[in-house]
């Protein structure tokens, strides 16, 4: 639900509707990347804090400031907060805006990837290292080489190649890099879009090198396409690409997941291989209480999860939001059952 629809809500009611609770209430959280490590489940949420800044569509009241990890036995289990994994203080290149990460394992290093704001105001993906996977993690002194705009997700697939999706568009600046380079020009957030009937801006994605560290290749386009095989147009703002991407590999087949923004639902599409195209199957998650929709989604014993946010707990503040947790369920087909987040 947008911001411009929660006036009239009964918080108390919803609540009572909510088909999750918050999994941790000491702190807002939001933009929860989930992955089994070690047997247990450990989510890599953003921080969100009262920052005092305006809202904006650029998103400047979404100024966190560091990371935090959980820690859950189980879906149902308790979440453990593990404290601050990474704070902006200690990345050389960044200087604010922390938003939402991703986490991954290889050779015995849990890897955190991150965007922030740089120096020039312009977005970047970082990457930070540690022995455990609640962290504290240390940041590398650049941010990735040719790396842009924001929700990084990183996807390891069964022959052990790793490769990131990533960009948002308004805020997450994905529209100014359309000529491939950053274009400063304009102040508002929708003045680099494409006009309604032409092709929507697509996700980015690259291949890691080995070390996980860089990129093994240009970022490319991950193009989204109807079940007529054309692109998606940037008009089709119920279906087209906003932000959060996440990928998931289920009987074989690659699923896309994804925001679409302005339209508060998180959409999928499938394909091949990694690199698409993806063909729009459906929504998995309906609108949240809250301007931004958010997700992930993990197997953990033999059942599907969606992490997801909304902002419920802070009674609609659009930028203070509370993680959650349901099961997801794929059908025989292949598709997957849309979900409600109230009853």
């Amino acid at each position: 639900m947008p911001e411009d629809s929660i006036v009239d809500i009964d918080f108390d009611e919803l609540n009572r509707k909510s088909i999750s609770q918050p999994l941790v209430e000491h702190i807002y959280t939001a933009d929860p990347s989930a992955h089994v490590f070690n047997g247990k489940i450990y989510i890599y949420p953003s921080h969100d804090i009262e920052a005092g800044i305006p809202f904006d569509d650029l998103g400047s009241h979404f100024a966190m400031e560091d990371y935090h990890v959980l820690s859950m036995d189980s879906p149902d289990g308790k979440a453990i907060d593990q404290g601050v994994a990474l704070h902006i203080e200690d990345v050389p290149w960044a200087q604010k805006q922390m938003w939402a990460p991703d986490a991954a394992y290889k050779n015995g290093i849990y890897y955190l990837f991150f965007p922030a704001k740089d120096h020039q105001g312009i977005f970047r993906i970082g990457v930070a290292t540690a022995k455990s996977p609640g962290g504290p993690f240390t940041a590398q002194p650049q941010a990735i080489k040719n790396s842009f705009s924001i929700d990084p997700a990183v996807f390891a697939d069964d022959d052990g190649s790793y490769y990131m999706y990533f960009g948002g568009i308004w805020g997450g600046q994905l529209q100014r890099w359309r000529t491939g380079n950053f274009v400063a020009a304009g102040e508002g957030p929708l003045v680099h879009l494409p006009t309604g009937e032409e092709p929507a801006l697509c996700p980015k994605m690259a291949k890691l090198t080995d070390d996980l560290l860089e990129f093994a290749e240009a970022p490319k386009d991950v193009e989204i396409i109807d079940e007529n095989g054309k692109a998606l147009v940037a008009g089709d703002n119920e279906r087209r690409f906003f932000e959060a991407s996440w990928m998931h590999k289920y009987n074989g087949r690659y699923y896309f997941s994804y925001s679409t923004g302005d339209t508060h639902l998180i959409c999928y599409a499938t394909g091949d291989n990694p690199y698409g195209p993806f063909t729009y199957r459906g929504i998995v998650l309906n609108p949240v209480v809250g301007w931004t929709n958010h997700h992930s989604i993990v197997e953990f014993n033999n059942k599907w999860w969606l992490f997801y946010h909304d902002s419920s707990l802070s009674r609609g503040v659009t930028h203070l939001r509370s993680v959650k947790v349901t099961e997801l369920r794929h059908n025989n087909d292949g598709t997957i059952q849309t979900i409600n987040p109230y009853k």
